[in-house]
């Protein structure tokens, strides 16, 4: 892709390129890929840093959004739409531990109508960790531990609010609960963040 023609694609609002995919426009495609792939790793990062094989989730939630763009009704949702691709299968992953482990639970897990792994683009490595919400200080680093800390379903509100900032029901859709189960568990996930991180604030 010429420089004029990327900056183009990159200068586009997110609707308007999500519209272009639609009609087949692999240049689109190629641009929103690049435009999200960071975006997810942060997502699916801030839900299991320990994964070995984030980079390979990344690869698998791209691929499904790739494939799957057309059925996207109204571009001006996408963000909330490819958030249902990345908990979809954070709750897939979370059932396979859930085998292995049965000690581990989750809760109200969502069930995925995609389920093919196959790929057929090699994402670049976009390093050990996202650099636009882990900044290297000590009280990020307690935040990111505390959030780690958190049962499931407090910690998949918390990222999909404070992170990708969807609206209260917009999480609803995504975790198939209630607006006010979705307000309940921000408050006492935000009660048991500022708990962790108040000895660091003093």
């Amino acid at each position: 892709m010429e420089k004029k023609q990327k900056d183009f694609y990159y200068s586009m609002s997110l609707p308007d390129l999500v519209r272009l995919c639609q009609q087949d426009d692999k240049f689109a495609l190629e641009t929103l890929i690049k435009r999200n792939e960071k975006i997810v790793y942060n997502t699916l990062y801030h839900l299991d840093p320990n994964r070995p094989d984030l980079s390979d989730l990344t690869q698998e939630v791209l691929f499904r959004m790739a494939r799957s763009i057309k059925k996207v009704r109204n571009p001006d949702t996408f963000k909330y739409w490819l958030n249902q691709i990345i908990t979809n299968l954070f709750y897939d992953e979370l059932r396979r531990k859930t085998r292995k482990l049965p000690t581990v639970s989750i809760d109200e897990p969502i069930s995925d109508q995609d389920s093919t792994s196959a790929a057929t683009r090699e994402i670049p490595d976009i390093g050990q960790v996202p650099e636009e919400t882990i900044l290297g200080s000590e009280l990020d680093e307690k935040i990111k531990e505390a959030i780690q800390k958190l049962p499931e379903q407090f910690k998949i509100v918390i990222v999909l609010r404070e992170l990708q900032g969807l609206s209260y029901d917009e999480i609803a859709k995504i975790t198939k609960t209630s607006i006010g189960t979705v307000k309940s568990r921000l408050a006492r996930a935000r009660g048991k963040l500022q708990d962790h991180i108040r000895p660091y604030l003093q």
